[in-house]
């Protein structure tokens, strides 16, 4: 038989246990565009401050959808999910805006809205 500490400790333990994350369903609505050209978009995605990985960029496309799938095995609920949208440029590349989130575990739907215009859509789940 268990007792009630034993079992306390074993649900906390399960709690602060990594857990995998898989981050996908990114897309993108109204990218800002100008004169010269149209978004050549593309999302970068960390767990914390390690990166894990980027999408292939999306010529010419205010609405791009992005079919990979990122996951990351040492993933802990509250840990940071940052996405980072960026426009492919020449010289340098233009940073669109930032996404943060606190993850949770569970399957979840998000949509935000980018500094510079247009909005992220992404889903993840933490299990």
């Amino acid at each position: 038989m268990i007792s009630s500490s034993s079992l306390l400790l074993l649900l906390l333990g399960a709690s602060l246990s990594s857990a995998q994350l898989k981050v996908y369903s990114l897309r993108a609505t109204d990218l800002p565009s100008n004169l010269v050209s149209t978004t050549d978009g593309y999302v970068k995605v960390y767990v914390g401050s390690k990166s894990i990985g980027q999408t292939t960029v999306r010529n010419d496309d205010t609405d791009p959808w992005w079919g990979e799938e990122f996951a990351y095995l040492d993933a802990k609920e509250n840990d940071e999910l940052k996405l980072e949208v960026y426009d492919r440029d020449l010289m340098f590349d233009d940073l669109l805006g930032t996404c943060k989130r606190q993850i949770r575990v569970g399957t979840y739907q998000h949509d935000c809205f980018l500094s510079k215009g247009g909005t992220l859509h992404y889903s993840y789940t933490l299990g």
